[in-house]
């Protein structure tokens, strides 16, 4: 069992933990509401550190998830790396935030460090945006911190890790991008990663809180309201049908209430909807149904 954590899992989790920390802070210092603080161990081994925000704020919900778990391998893990292993070790942290007004884009990121027994180990991430208004320079302002995170290490490939995003977060049965991207990598062995996950986390707030603070007093109404919910029911069909962290942690025997906070607390699926054409709502869509753009 590899319950003693090496050096690198150390410095993994404690760096997922501050990041954790600052996300928190940040976020309640928009909203004005407090993450609830909920921990948890797991059978098979570890456990983590579950924080929520929810309530009337300007965020109407914001999970910043720290884990740190291990044990036996499954039998039908859908990550093939860790195929011939007996154990593993997982640690991570994830950060979703579902603001309440409908200008305002959900932020999902996630940074994890994977080690098996057999010696292989190997980090993971990235972070995307998902509007429901398009507005450029919100786009543009999201990748230039990610891009400029990139440019400062060796080890980052900004274009191919924005292939990869682009790539990854779409929803293939609809046809769609789940939103406007951002970055995206696996299964990166050089132990350099440690220093671009430490400063992409750092980065992720730069990234992040200035739209929300620029969007979170837009006046928005029942119909916007309405598209909203009908687009957040697309966020979770792919959290629930596509998503690989989705899917390991609940392969792995993880917190399921932990694992499922990362959806919007509320969504709508409304039969064969169509924007108008010529509407803000048009214009996301086809941006969604097209090819991938440079920002």
């Amino acid at each position: 069992m590899m319950s003693d954590p090496p050096d690198r899992v150390t410095k993994a989790r404690a760096a997922y933990h501050v990041i954790q920390d600052a996300m928190c802070a940040a976020l309640a210092g928009i909203d004005g509401g407090s993450f609830s603080v909920d921990r948890w161990a797991r059978s098979g081994g570890g456990g983590g550190e579950s924080r929520v925000l929810e309530g009337d704020g300007s965020i109407e919900r914001a999970a910043a998830l720290h884990s740190d778990v291990w044990g036996e391998t499954p039998d039908r893990l859908s990550d093939t790396m860790a195929v011939g292993s007996t154990n593993f070790r997982a640690t991570g942290v994830s950060v979703i935030v579902h603001p309440r007004n409908p200008h305002a884009p959900t932020l999902h990121a996630n940074l994890r460090y994977f080690e098996l027994d057999d010696g292989r180990s190997w980090f993971g991430g990235g972070a995307d945006l998902t509007p429901y208004y398009l507005y450029e320079e919100d786009a543009t302002h999201f990748h230039r911190i990610l891009r400029e995170v990139c440019e400062r290490h060796p080890i980052a490939d900004y274009p191919h890790w924005k292939r990869s995003c682009d790539e990854y977060f779409r929803l293939p049965h609809r046809g769609e991008a789940r939103g406007i991207g951002g970055i995206f990598f696996d299964h990166i062995t050089d132990p350099t990663m440690h220093e671009y996950q430490v400063d992409l986390g750092s980065a992720l707030i730069d990234a992040y809180v200035p739209i929300l603070e620029r969007r979170s007093d837009t006046p928005f109404g029942a119909d916007q309201e309405e598209w909203h919910l009908i687009r957040r029911g697309r966020y979770a069909e792919f959290n629930l049908v596509w998503d690989r962290g989705t899917r390991f942690g609940l392969e792995t025997a993880g917190r399921t209430e932990s694992i499922l906070s990362s959806l919007p607390p509320r969504a709508r699926w409304v039969y064969r909807h169509a924007p108008p054409a010529d509407t803000p709502e048009a214009e996301l869509l086809e941006f969604l149904s097209g090819e991938p753009r440079e920002w």
